[in-house]
């Protein structure tokens, strides 16, 4: 397998089919978080540069190349990128992975893979979707789909590539143009990934990407220009509301999932074979920088013992070190700031009376290479009250409360201002019934975690997120809908 970068990028913004550097010049770099290797020096944009390609994308979808293209001629080209994404499949899990420090595993075998099956699944959703019509007597009424317009994806570095083609992949399918800025961590996938689509087809100014940051920097415009007509975005909470209020102005629409506090639920009558594996993949999976990871772990009490037990040990099993070998279950986070952040949580919750029962300290030394490593950490003897159950650590700590009963735990659950997924283990259907339908959780996993069918709606209640994509969803947000009703003539 290739392991390029093999000497730092030259990453500039496609505007258009041209590449382009910042208008001013200016350049930002990004590094290997395992052990600090310049991977490239990328384009730092500008507002000016954020305007400029949304110029040129709304001159592609005015035009009308793309967007009054068929559903099925779309489908092709959509299909010829996926190919080529396939193709690349190692090349581009490298790069995921020394860019962000995912394992080379996870990046290789599900990420990567995951880019490409978004593409097909969208190319031919669109064709395939139902559309209503509605005969009352010599009265035809039915409803047209069109694309909104010019798309402003932002997408974070936590799974880059997979995220970024969730919002362009349907976006594009349903013929809008889009104007993607990945994360300033991660951009060397979204940047790879454009010159792809290009090769494959792609009609330039479909796609384009500005990198850099937010602000009032080359963001500023995706969020507030109103030649923009949808917004689509996954990141923090606290920025998600920073786009609302910019798009607000406008009345801009906004797809936004916005982070999470999950709880994931063990009761007595779970099949620990199955609640352990699962439950260790649904926090410390993706170095736990996941906003979907169950991070208010609720154990019922009269297991929690026999749980904990097994959880710990499985838990300092599990192999952190370089994310390009096979056999590491977890690289490192993603940058210095980020680890301290994550260790000012662990420090946090000690002040909160909490028990670091494993982890809990930064890993070094030369089987770390000074990179951003932080072990699987537990932390028992808090409540839900705690500032370390109710914040958002993003990051592989786990912090266990027990309780007693369905009712109890549905109320921990609820009490939480985020709401984007849940996690249930237990063998009473009617019990996972219930929950299911009384917990605040835009996803709800029963006996398994991150399982995905792009039919069905994504995203979170309360300060997680606002709307829902995914089959019909997105069809409802990346178009237009068009009630059209004509009198026949007897």
């Amino acid at each position: 397998m290739t392991t390029s970068p093999t000497s730092p990028i030259n990453v500039k913004h496609l505007i258009g089919g041209d590449w382009r550097p910042a208008s001013d010049g200016a350049t930002f770099e990004t590094h290997d978080p395992h052990d600090g290797t310049l991977l490239g020096t990328i384009a730092r944009g500008t507002a000016d540069d954020g305007a400029e390609a949304i110029t040129v994308a709304r001159r592609t979808f005015d035009e009308g190349g793309w967007s009054q293209m068929s559903p099925k001629e779309r489908a092709k080209i959509l299909h010829q990128v996926a190919d080529a994404v396939d193709a690349h499949r190692e090349e581009l899990a490298m790069l995921e992975t020394r860019d962000g420090g995912k394992t080379i595993t996870q990046s290789l075998h599900a990420e990567i893979p995951r880019v490409a099956h978004n593409l097909r699944f969208f190319a031919d959703y669109v064709s395939m979707a139902a559309n209503e019509a509605y005969p009352d007597g010599d009265l035809l009424s039915y409803v047209l789909y069109p694309p909104a317009g010019v798309v402003s994806a932002i997408s974070p570095w936590n799974a880059p590539l997979m995220l970024a083609t969730w919002k362009i992949a349907p976006a594009l399918a349903f013929g809008n143009t889009v104007v993607l800025k990945p994360a300033p961590q991660t951009p060397l996938t979204a940047n790879r990934f454009a010159e792809i689509a290009l090769e494959a087809g792609l009609p330039p100014g479909v796609l384009n990407v500005v990198h850099g940051f937010g602000g009032e920097a080359v963001a500023g415009p995706l969020t507030s220009d109103p030649r923009v007509d949808r917004i689509t975005f996954t990141g923090s909470s606290a920025t998600g509301v920073k786009i609302l209020q910019a798009a607000a102005a406008n009345h801009t629409p906004v797809s936004a999932e916005m982070g999470g506090k999950s709880a994931n639920i063990v009761f007595d009558d779970a099949d620990l074979d199955v609640a352990v594996p699962m439950s260790l993949r649904a926090i410390f999976g993706g170095n736990g920088q996941v906003c979907l990871s169950g991070t208010r772990l609720l154990v019922q009490n009269s297991i929690r013992e026999k749980f904990l037990e097994r959880f710990t040990e499985e838990a300092r099993k599990l192999v952190v070190g370089d994310p390009k070998e096979a056999s590491s279950f977890m690289g490192p986070l993603i940058e210095q700031r980020h680890l301290e952040k994550v260790h000012g949580y662990v420090e946090l919750a000690q002040e909160e009376g909490g028990k670091v029962i494993t982890g809990g300290e930064r890993l070094t030394g030369d089987a770390y290479a000074n990179g951003f490593y932080y072990p699987p950490t537990i932390i028992t003897g808090l409540d839900n009250t705690s500032r370390t159950a109710r914040e958002e650590i993003f990051g592989p700590v786990e912090t266990v409360i027990g309780f007693d009963t369905e009712e109890e735990a549905l109320r921990i659950t609820n009490d939480s201002p985020y709401g984007l997924a849940g996690i249930l283990f237990t063998e009473n259907l009617n019990r996972a019934h219930r929950l299911a339908a009384r917990g605040k959780a835009g996803t709800v996993w029963i006996n398994t975690f991150f399982e995905r069918d792009l039919r069905l709606p994504f995203g979170g209640e309360g300060i997680s997120g606002l709307g829902r994509e995914g089959g019909q969803y997105s069809r409802e947000f990346f178009t237009e809908p068009r009630a059209v009703t004509i009198r026949l003539r007897k």
